[in-house]
């Protein structure tokens, strides 16, 4: 059993909630108006925009180390919706991992849209968390969290590929902003 903090109480951190809330996990909700509380997870989900990363890190850095931090952000330039803003071999996961050297950062969560993390299903498939990161433990922690919340969990390897993961978050944000694909829609992984 995992206790899960959740910094970011929006559709994204409310669906998570909603995962973790499924299986044997406590769940702790942590919003911009409770700055003075303590993060007690040992799992931490920084359900939070790309923006906010850094005040997030300056604020509670200290209260993250030796814990498993989820980065789910999407470094995306929402103003112009055509470019990530990170260097072409870099990912936000890769700030996170370096501002944060004394946990174990994952990327998870940034490929799929917050209802069909709540609802389980894109079309007629299972919902899949794809996890990226260094730290084998800390994956299987969050594969049982995701799993035991009825979605499906695929080791996407090293935390090098957040690159990629945060691409393909990238694409589907800009197909549902573009309204080409639905908010309760989006890409599938089919085994």
């Amino acid at each position: 059993m995992a206790h899960v903090s959740i910094i970011g109480t929006g559709n994204m951190g409310q669906a998570i909630a909603g995962i973790a809330g499924k299986g044997p996990h406590t769940v702790q909700l942590i919003g911009e108006d409770d700055k003075g509380t303590a993060v007690t997870g040992d799992v931490v989900v920084l359900a939070i925009p790309y923006g906010a990363i850094r005040s997030v890190i300056a604020e509670r850095g200290d209260e993250l180390k030796g814990k498993v931090v989820v980065d789910i952000s999407n470094p995306l330039d929402f103003e112009t919706f055509d470019s990530l803003l990170v260097p072409a071999d870099g990912s936000a996961a890769a700030e996170v991992a370096s501002a944060l050297p004394d946990s174990k950062v994952l990327k998870a969560f940034n490929t799929t849209f917050a209802a069909t993390l709540a609802s389980g299903a894109v079309g007629d498939n299972t919902t899949t968390v794809l996890i990226a990161g260094d730290d084998a433990n800390a994956k299987a922690t969050l594969a049982d969290i995701v799993t035991g919340g009825g979605l499906r969990a695929i080791d996407a390897g090293s935390l090098k590929r957040a690159r990629e993961l945060e691409a393909i978050g990238f694409l589907q944000l800009t197909l549902g902003a573009s309204e080409k694909v639905s908010w309760t829609g989006g890409f599938a992984v089919v085994v």
